[in-house]
């Protein structure tokens, strides 16, 4: 799993440096608010492909317990977007991956939603990886000749490993080597991005 965030992100750095003429709307510099608002400092680049196509590339970090709420993790999530009339604007369908890990547990008020028990956050910390993958819908709103907002929400599946301790300092396992399949949704954003 390291090892294929790790190409993603030597690719995307050596595409960037390919020689290219610059026009405007050729690679997006972007943050999701949505992230930002939960405490968790995310950065995304997106790259123009072809008219109809770019790629996408973000990740986002939580290395922060807040009032003993231990909700650390690191995701990363590349995105192959299809746009319908031009990119960088309007409406556009995505498939994208995932792959982080995670160290979350002492939240409460969570209700239990398609199957996934998240009400065990409460007594409960769950420590592992996962990896996944969906699909996605979203529109860009352009806001200036370099400035867009956008909202995308997406489903799929994620794999996860973990490990799971009593609370969210303890050291004692309770469960070692579980997993969990997950299906519902893997990508909720509202990107404000800069284009260049």
């Amino acid at each position: 799993m390291r090892r294929l965030i790790q190409i993603s992100i030597i690719l995307a750095c050596v595409w960037t440096l390919l020689p290219s003429k610059a026009n405007a709307q050729d690679v997006g510099i972007k943050t999701n608010i949505l992230y930002d608002a939960a405490l968790s400092p995310n950065l995304g680049v997106e790259i123009g492909l072809a008219p109809r196509w770019t790629l996408d590339i973000s990740g986002n970090i939580n290395a922060w317990t807040v009032n003993g709420h231990k909700w650390k993790h690191w995701l990363a999530q590349p995105e192959a977007r299809y746009w319908f009339c031009e990119r960088f604007q309007g409406h556009f369908i995505a498939l994208h991956a995932l792959g982080g890990q995670f160290n979350v547990g002492n939240i409460g008020g969570l209700k239990d939603f398609l199957g996934n028990k998240f009400s065990t956050l409460e007594n409960s910390r769950y420590q592992g990886w996962g990896v996944g993958g969906g699909i996605a819908y979203g529109y860009a709103w352009v806001l200036g000749k370099h400035w867009n907002l956008e909202a995308e929400i997406g489903v799929g599946y994620v794999y996860a490993k973990y490990d799971r301790y009593p609370c969210a300092n303890c050291g004692t396992k309770l469960e070692s080597d579980k997993s969990h399949n997950y299906f519902g949704p893997t990508k909720a954003a509202l990107n404000f991005v800069y284009l260049f």
